[in-house]
C-alpha cells in the first residue's frame, strides 16, 4: 500500500470544470437574443439536446452524494473542493468518501470519513479550494466512487458544475454515513467537488487534461454512459498494456471560448486553474474555437463578439506556450464541422478551414488530433457524420465521441 511520503505522487483520476455562476451579464445587455432562423433542414430537425437537470439554489441541513467515475486506480484518496465562484464561505459539516454501486449506495465495508488537518468538517472560504487529509481506499480503474457531503447551514449552490451526467442524491439532515441516501431528490449536477486524486508510486503515465467545450463535456452523449470522448479515452488507456497510468480529466464546459468569458471563464483565463492546476498533469487536449467562431457570425450579435481566425490562432497559441513553459506537452484537436446550424455560413466554414490549417500545419503542437477528419462526413465534409449528428448538426453522439477518442493515437503519451 502507498504511503504518504516523499516516494508517493499525486495524480488527478477524476475532476471537472465549475462554471462560473452567475453567469457574467448578456452581451445583448438588458435586451434579449436574436431568434434563431431556421436554414435548410434545420427547420425540420430534432431539437438540440439538453442535459441539464434542475437542481437546488439553496441546500440546508441536507446531504449531498455525487457519483464519479474514477480512471485510474490507487490505494489512498484526497478530495478537493472549490468555491471558486462563492461570496460566502461554504460550512462542510461533514464529509465522507465510499466505492458506489450503480445506484448510489455505498459498497459495504468501504466507507470511510474525510478530515481536513485532522479535522473532520471544514470551513471553504469564498474564493478558495480545500484539499483534504489523504484517506485510505483502494479505488480500481474506472470504479465509481461515491462524495457525500452534509450542508448544517443554509447554502448558496453558486460552485456548480450543472452538467454532471452522473446521479446526484440530495436527502435530508446528515446522511453521509448511509449505506442509501433516504427519501432523495435527484439532480445530475457536481457541488464544490472539483476533483479526486489518488496515490501513485510508480512513475509511469499522469494525467491527461481535456479542455474544450460542449463536444468535450459530453453534452449529446447519454447520461451515465461513460460517453464522452475523455472517459472512452481511459477505457482505451486502462485497456492497453503500459498505458493505465495514465488518467483522463473533462474539463469541458458547454459553451466555453477560447477568447471570451461567458459560459465559464475563457480557456486563456482557466487555464492555470482548469489544466495546470490538477495534481499529475502531464499532457493537455484542446478543443476549442467553435464557439469563438459562431458568436462572431450569428446574426444579431453584438460587435464586440467579433473575432477572427488570426485571433482564435493567436489564443490557442498562447496556450501552447503556457503548458510548455509550465513543462506539459499538449495536443491540438481540429475543430468538427457544423454545416446545418441556422447560422452556419462561408465566413465561418473559412474561419474553421484557417484555424484547422494552423493546427495542423504550424509544428506547435507535440501532437495533432484530427477530431475533424473522425467525425465529419464523407460525402460532405463540412458536416458531421449522419451516423454520430443527434439532429443539431453540432454535439456528436456516443457513437461520434468513440470515433473521437479512437482518432488518438495512445502512442503520443509514450514519448
Amino acid at each position: 500500500m502507498a504511503q504518504e511520503g516523499e516516494d508517493v505522487r499525486w495524480v488527478e483520476t477524476w475532476g471537472t470544470a465549475l462554471p462560473l455562476y452567475p453567469p457574467p451579464p448578456s452581451p445583448f445587455g438588458n435586451a434579449s437574443p436574436p431568434p434563431s432562423e431556421p436554414a435548410g433542414d434545420q427547420a425540420n430537425s430534432p431539437p438540440p439536446i439538453n442535459p441539464r437537470v434542475p437542481y437546488p439554489g439553496v441546500l440546508e441541513d441536507q446531504t449531498v452524494r455525487m457519483i464519479a467515475r474514477a480512471s485510474i486506480a490507487g490505494d489512498m484518496v484526497r478530495l478537493e473542493f472549490s468555491n471558486r465562484q462563492g461570496a460566502a464561505p461554504v460550512t462542510l459539516g461533514a464529509v465522507h468518501v465510499a466505492l458506489a454501486q450503480a445506484d448510489g449506495s455505498t459498497v459495504s465495508g468501504t466507507d470511510r470519513s474525510v478530515t481536513f488537518g485532522g479535522r473532520t468538517g471544514a470551513l471553504l472560504r469564498a474564493g478558495t479550494r480545500l484539499v483534504s487529509d489523504p484517506v485510505s481506499l483502494s479505488v480500481p480503474p474506472l470504479g465509481h466512487v461515491a462524495v457525500s457531503v452534509y450542508l448544517p447551514h443554509r447554502t448558496a449552490t453558486d460552485t456548480v458544475d450543472e452538467i454532471g451526467l452522473m446521479p446526484t442524491l440530495i436527502g435530508p439532515g446528515n446522511q453521509t454515513e448511509s449505506t442509501q441516501i433516504v427519501s432523495p431528490a435527484r439532480t445530475a449536477s457536481y457541488f464544490w467537488l472539483r476533483g479526486i486524486s489518488v496515490a501513485r508510486t510508480d512513475k509511469q503515465g499522469g494525467a491527461i487534461i481535456a479542455l474544450g467545450d460542449s463536444i468535450t463535456e459530453g453534452y449529446a452523449t447519454t447520461p451515465g454512459a461513460h460517453q464522452s470522448w475523455p472517459e472512452v479515452l481511459a477505457e482505451r488507456l486502462q485497456e492497453t498494456p503500459g498505458m493505465e497510468g495514465w488518467s483522463v480529466i473533462n474539463t469541458g464546459i458547454s459553451g466555453n471560448r477560447v477568447l471570451r468569458s461567458g459560459a465559464g471563464e475563457s480557456a486563456l483565463a482557466r487555464f492555470t486553474d482548469d489544466v495546470l492546476g490538477r495534481p499529475g498533469a502531464r499532457w493537455v487536449i484542446v478543443l476549442e474555437g467553435i464557439n469563438d467562431i459562431n458568436m462572431s457570425i450569428m446574426s444579431g450579435m453584438p460587435e464586440s463578439q467579433a473575432t477572427t481566425a488570426d485571433e482564435i490562432i493567436a489564443g490557442l497559441d498562447q496556450l501552447v506556450t503556457r503548458a510548455h513553459l509550465d513543462g506539459l506537452k499538449i495536443a491540438g484537436g481540429t475543430i468538427l464541422p457544423t454545416k446545418g446550424l441556422p447560422f452556419y455560413s462561408a465566413e465561418g466554414e473559412a474561419m474553421r478551414d484557417e484555424v484547422n490549417r494552423w493546427i495542423r500545419s504550424s509544428g506547435r503542437f507535440d501532437a495533432i488530433i484530427d477530431f475533424a477528419a473522425a467525425t465529419r462526413d464523407p460525402d460532405d465534409p463540412q458536416r458531421l457524420n449522419p451516423a454520430f449528428d443527434p439532429g443539431d448538426h453540432v454535439h456528436p453522439n456516443d457513437a461520434g465521441n468513440r470515433a473521437m477518442a479512437e482518432a488518438i493515437d495512445l502512442g503520443i503519451f509514450g514519448h
